[in-house]
Protein backbone atom coordinates (compact mmCIF):
# COMPACT_ATOMS: atom_id res chain seq x y z
CA UNK A 1 0.00 0.00 0.00
CA UNK A 2 1.40 3.24 -0.71
CA UNK A 3 -0.05 6.53 1.10
CA UNK A 4 0.46 8.70 -2.56
CA UNK A 5 -2.23 10.38 -3.74
CA UNK A 6 -3.62 10.16 0.12
CA UNK A 7 -4.59 12.68 2.01
CA UNK A 8 -3.17 12.25 5.81
CA UNK A 9 -4.02 14.50 8.75
CA UNK A 10 -1.83 13.71 12.37
CA UNK A 11 -2.26 15.93 16.07
CA UNK A 12 0.73 16.50 18.22
CA UNK A 13 2.31 16.76 14.72
CA UNK A 14 4.81 19.79 15.80
CA UNK A 15 7.67 17.40 17.02
CA UNK A 16 8.72 13.72 17.54
CA UNK A 17 6.92 10.79 15.93
CA UNK A 18 3.91 13.27 14.92
CA UNK A 19 6.53 15.58 12.84
CA UNK A 20 8.52 11.99 12.01
CA UNK A 21 5.48 11.25 10.66
CA UNK A 22 4.17 14.17 8.32
CA UNK A 23 7.49 13.90 6.64
CA UNK A 24 7.56 10.09 6.35
CA UNK A 25 3.74 10.42 4.86
CA UNK A 26 4.76 13.64 2.73
CA UNK A 27 7.89 11.71 1.23
CA UNK A 28 5.17 9.26 0.40
CA UNK A 29 3.69 11.57 -1.48
CA UNK A 30 1.07 12.24 0.85
CA UNK A 31 -0.97 15.38 1.01
CA UNK A 32 -0.55 16.21 4.95
CA UNK A 33 -2.88 18.27 7.44
CA UNK A 34 -0.44 19.32 10.58
CA UNK A 35 -2.06 19.94 14.18
CA UNK A 36 -0.71 20.97 17.11
CA UNK A 37 -1.00 24.07 19.69
CA UNK A 38 2.55 26.10 18.14
CA UNK A 39 1.68 27.42 14.96
CA UNK A 40 5.21 28.54 14.41
CA UNK A 41 6.33 24.99 15.00
CA UNK A 42 4.18 23.57 12.73
CA UNK A 43 5.06 25.75 9.87
CA UNK A 44 8.34 24.40 10.64
CA UNK A 45 7.67 21.00 9.95
CA UNK A 46 5.46 21.81 6.99
CA UNK A 47 8.63 23.55 5.77
CA UNK A 48 10.79 20.08 5.83
CA UNK A 49 7.58 18.34 3.85
CA UNK A 50 7.44 17.32 -0.24
CA UNK A 51 3.98 17.83 -0.63
CA UNK A 52 0.63 20.09 0.14
CA UNK A 53 0.18 21.00 3.76
CA UNK A 54 -2.37 22.62 5.44
CA UNK A 55 -2.09 24.18 9.28
CA UNK A 56 -5.05 23.75 11.79
CA UNK A 57 -3.51 24.99 14.96
CA UNK A 58 -5.67 24.01 17.93
CA UNK A 59 -5.75 22.64 21.45
CA UNK A 60 -6.47 19.14 21.14
CA UNK A 61 -9.15 19.82 24.69
CA UNK A 62 -11.01 22.26 22.68
CA UNK A 63 -13.70 20.72 21.30
CA UNK A 64 -15.07 23.60 19.56
CA UNK A 65 -12.10 24.06 17.72
CA UNK A 66 -11.68 20.96 17.04
CA UNK A 67 -15.05 20.41 15.44
CA UNK A 68 -13.65 23.39 13.09
CA UNK A 69 -10.62 22.09 12.41
CA UNK A 70 -12.62 18.79 11.06
CA UNK A 71 -14.69 20.66 9.10
CA UNK A 72 -11.61 22.52 7.41
CA UNK A 73 -9.67 19.58 7.23
CA UNK A 74 -12.10 17.25 5.39
CA UNK A 75 -13.12 20.24 2.75
CA UNK A 76 -9.25 20.81 2.40
CA UNK A 77 -8.94 17.34 -0.21
CA UNK A 78 -12.42 16.54 -0.41
CA UNK A 79 -11.49 13.88 2.55
CA UNK A 80 -9.02 12.26 5.06
CA UNK A 81 -8.07 9.01 4.42
CA UNK A 82 -5.79 8.70 7.24
CA UNK A 83 -6.29 10.56 10.59
CA UNK A 84 -3.46 9.85 13.57
CA UNK A 85 -4.34 10.40 16.76
CA UNK A 86 -0.68 11.65 18.24
CA UNK A 87 -1.04 14.22 20.81
CA UNK A 88 -0.37 13.21 24.26
CA UNK A 89 1.56 14.12 27.33
CA UNK A 90 3.48 12.20 29.75
CA UNK A 91 4.48 11.98 33.44
CA UNK A 92 7.73 11.02 35.60
CA UNK A 93 6.00 11.01 39.29
CA UNK A 94 4.96 8.28 42.09
CA UNK A 95 1.67 7.87 42.63
CA UNK A 96 1.79 8.42 46.03
CA UNK A 97 2.95 12.37 45.18
CA UNK A 98 0.68 13.03 42.33
CA UNK A 99 -1.67 15.79 42.21
CA UNK A 100 -4.80 14.57 41.32
CA UNK A 101 -5.12 17.47 38.53
CA UNK A 102 -2.29 15.75 36.73
CA UNK A 103 -4.61 12.64 36.39
CA UNK A 104 -7.38 14.90 35.02
CA UNK A 105 -4.58 16.34 32.53
CA UNK A 106 -2.82 13.36 31.36
CA UNK A 107 -6.40 11.78 30.77
CA UNK A 108 -7.78 14.94 29.36
CA UNK A 109 -4.97 15.03 26.64
CA UNK A 110 -4.01 11.67 25.69
CA UNK A 111 -7.25 9.71 25.95
CA UNK A 112 -10.88 12.24 26.11
CA UNK A 113 -8.98 14.03 23.61
CA UNK A 114 -8.22 11.83 21.07
CA UNK A 115 -11.52 9.89 20.92
CA UNK A 116 -13.70 13.32 20.78
CA UNK A 117 -11.59 13.93 17.94
CA UNK A 118 -12.11 10.50 16.27
CA UNK A 119 -16.02 10.44 17.50
CA UNK A 120 -16.29 14.14 15.04
CA UNK A 121 -14.43 12.08 12.14
CA UNK A 122 -16.43 9.18 12.51
CA UNK A 123 -19.77 10.16 10.55
CA UNK A 124 -17.10 11.02 7.51
CA UNK A 125 -15.12 8.13 7.68
CA UNK A 126 -18.20 5.35 7.85
CA UNK A 127 -19.78 7.33 4.98
CA UNK A 128 -16.82 6.77 3.02
CA UNK A 129 -16.79 3.24 3.46
CA UNK A 130 -12.97 3.51 4.33
CA UNK A 131 -9.69 5.28 5.70
CA UNK A 132 -7.82 4.58 8.54
CA UNK A 133 -7.69 5.54 12.25
CA UNK A 134 -4.17 5.41 13.80
CA UNK A 135 -4.08 5.79 17.42
CA UNK A 136 -0.94 6.38 19.16
CA UNK A 137 -0.63 4.28 22.35
CA UNK A 138 2.19 3.31 23.97
CA UNK A 139 3.94 -0.47 25.63
CA UNK A 140 2.88 1.60 28.72
CA UNK A 141 -0.48 1.29 27.11
CA UNK A 142 -0.31 -2.32 27.22
CA UNK A 143 1.81 -2.76 31.11
CA UNK A 144 2.03 -0.50 33.98
CA UNK A 145 5.23 1.58 33.41
CA UNK A 146 6.51 2.69 36.92
CA UNK A 147 6.01 6.55 37.60
CA UNK A 148 3.33 6.74 34.68
CA UNK A 149 0.17 5.51 36.37
CA UNK A 150 -1.68 8.48 34.72
CA UNK A 151 -0.28 8.24 31.36
CA UNK A 152 -0.67 4.43 31.79
CA UNK A 153 -4.36 4.78 32.63
CA UNK A 154 -5.07 7.18 29.57
CA UNK A 155 -2.91 5.06 27.21
CA UNK A 156 -4.55 1.91 28.25
CA UNK A 157 -8.03 3.31 28.14
CA UNK A 158 -6.59 4.64 24.17
CA UNK A 159 -6.41 1.00 23.48
CA UNK A 160 -9.67 -0.27 25.06
CA UNK A 161 -11.67 2.88 23.30
CA UNK A 162 -9.45 1.61 19.82
CA UNK A 163 -10.69 -2.13 19.64
CA UNK A 164 -13.92 -1.66 20.18
CA UNK A 165 -14.45 0.73 17.93
CA UNK A 166 -12.56 -1.55 15.52
CA UNK A 167 -15.01 -4.26 16.14
CA UNK A 168 -17.87 -1.56 15.63
CA UNK A 169 -16.54 -0.49 12.07
CA UNK A 170 -15.62 -4.26 10.86
CA UNK A 171 -18.23 -4.19 8.28
CA UNK A 172 -17.75 -0.39 7.08
CA UNK A 173 -14.50 -0.61 5.59
CA UNK A 174 -12.84 1.44 7.63
CA UNK A 175 -9.56 0.47 9.53
CA UNK A 176 -8.89 0.51 13.32
CA UNK A 177 -4.99 0.75 13.93
CA UNK A 178 -3.32 1.33 17.46
CA UNK A 179 0.43 1.90 17.91
CA UNK A 180 2.15 1.45 20.71
CA UNK A 181 6.12 2.29 20.87
CA UNK A 182 8.45 1.63 23.45
CA UNK A 183 10.90 4.61 24.43
CA UNK A 184 11.86 7.39 21.37
CA UNK A 185 14.28 9.81 20.97
CA UNK A 186 12.09 12.78 21.49
CA UNK A 187 10.61 15.84 24.06
CA UNK A 188 8.00 13.16 25.43
CA UNK A 189 10.33 13.10 29.21
CA UNK A 190 11.08 16.63 28.83
CA UNK A 191 7.62 17.77 28.41
CA UNK A 192 6.46 15.24 31.11
CA UNK A 193 4.29 16.53 34.12
CA UNK A 194 6.03 16.47 37.48
CA UNK A 195 3.71 15.21 40.68
CA UNK A 196 2.90 18.70 40.87
CA UNK A 197 2.08 19.21 37.14
CA UNK A 198 4.52 21.10 36.11
CA UNK A 199 6.60 20.32 33.35
CA UNK A 200 9.58 17.71 34.33
CA UNK A 201 11.94 19.75 32.27
CA UNK A 202 14.93 16.96 31.75
CA UNK A 203 15.37 13.78 29.82
CA UNK A 204 16.01 10.59 30.67
CA UNK A 205 18.67 8.41 29.23
CA UNK A 206 16.56 5.34 28.12
CA UNK A 207 14.56 8.28 26.18
CA UNK A 208 17.21 9.76 24.76
CA UNK A 209 18.94 6.29 23.77
CA UNK A 210 15.79 5.57 22.23
CA UNK A 211 14.60 4.58 19.05
CA UNK A 212 14.93 7.29 16.20
CA UNK A 213 11.69 9.21 15.52
CA UNK A 214 11.70 8.14 12.03
CA UNK A 215 12.18 4.70 12.40
CA UNK A 216 9.30 4.56 14.46
CA UNK A 217 7.39 6.70 12.13
CA UNK A 218 8.42 4.33 9.14
CA UNK A 219 7.08 0.88 11.02
CA UNK A 220 4.12 2.73 12.27
CA UNK A 221 3.33 3.58 8.74
CA UNK A 222 4.50 0.01 7.19
CA UNK A 223 2.35 -1.35 10.00
CA UNK A 224 -0.67 -0.24 8.49
CA UNK A 225 0.26 -0.73 5.12
CA UNK A 226 -0.20 -4.56 6.22
CA UNK A 227 -3.11 -4.25 7.43
CA UNK A 228 -1.89 -4.52 11.52
CA UNK A 229 -4.42 -3.96 13.92
CA UNK A 230 -2.06 -3.73 16.71
CA UNK A 231 1.59 -2.48 16.03
CA UNK A 232 4.49 -2.91 18.58
CA UNK A 233 7.10 0.03 17.58
CA UNK A 234 10.12 -0.90 20.50
CA UNK A 235 13.20 -2.85 20.60
CA UNK A 236 14.83 -5.04 23.06
CA UNK A 237 13.18 -5.35 26.42
CA UNK A 238 10.23 -3.07 25.46
CA UNK A 239 9.89 -5.04 22.62
CA UNK A 240 9.33 -8.53 24.71
CA UNK A 241 7.06 -6.36 27.08
CA UNK A 242 4.73 -5.44 24.22
CA UNK A 243 4.97 -8.94 22.40
CA UNK A 244 3.68 -10.15 25.65
CA UNK A 245 0.99 -8.44 25.70
CA UNK A 246 0.13 -8.07 22.01
CA UNK A 247 -3.40 -8.94 21.63
CA UNK A 248 -3.94 -12.07 19.52
CA UNK A 249 -5.66 -11.49 15.87
CA UNK A 250 -7.52 -14.50 16.32
CA UNK A 251 -9.36 -12.78 19.32
CA UNK A 252 -10.00 -9.27 17.24
CA UNK A 253 -11.42 -11.50 14.45
CA UNK A 254 -13.93 -13.40 17.07
CA UNK A 255 -14.88 -10.01 18.64
CA UNK A 256 -15.44 -8.96 14.42
CA UNK A 257 -17.18 -12.03 13.73
CA UNK A 258 -19.87 -10.96 16.55
CA UNK A 259 -20.22 -7.52 14.53
CA UNK A 260 -20.74 -9.36 11.57
CA UNK A 261 -23.34 -11.96 13.12
CA UNK A 262 -25.69 -9.29 14.45
CA UNK A 263 -24.14 -8.55 18.01
CA UNK A 264 -25.13 -5.25 18.19
CA UNK A 265 -28.63 -5.50 16.56
CA UNK A 266 -29.48 -7.69 19.09
CA UNK A 267 -28.27 -5.89 22.33
CA UNK A 268 -29.85 -3.01 20.81
CA UNK A 269 -33.00 -4.39 20.09
CA UNK A 270 -33.00 -5.66 24.06
CA UNK A 271 -32.89 -1.94 25.39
Amino acid sequence: MSFAGKTAWITGASSGIGAALARTLSSDGASVILSGRDEARLAQVAQDCDSKTLLLPFDVRDEDAMHVATEKAIDWQGGIDLFVANAGISQRSRATQTAMQVYHDIIDIDLTAQIAASQALLPHFAGRGSGHLVFISSVAGKIGIPLRTAYCAAKHGLVGYADALRAELSQTGVSVHVACPGSVATNVSRNALSADGSPRGRSDSVIDNGMPPEEAAQRILDGVARGEREIIVARGGESSWGEQRRTPDDLFDQVAAMVANGYMETIEAEG
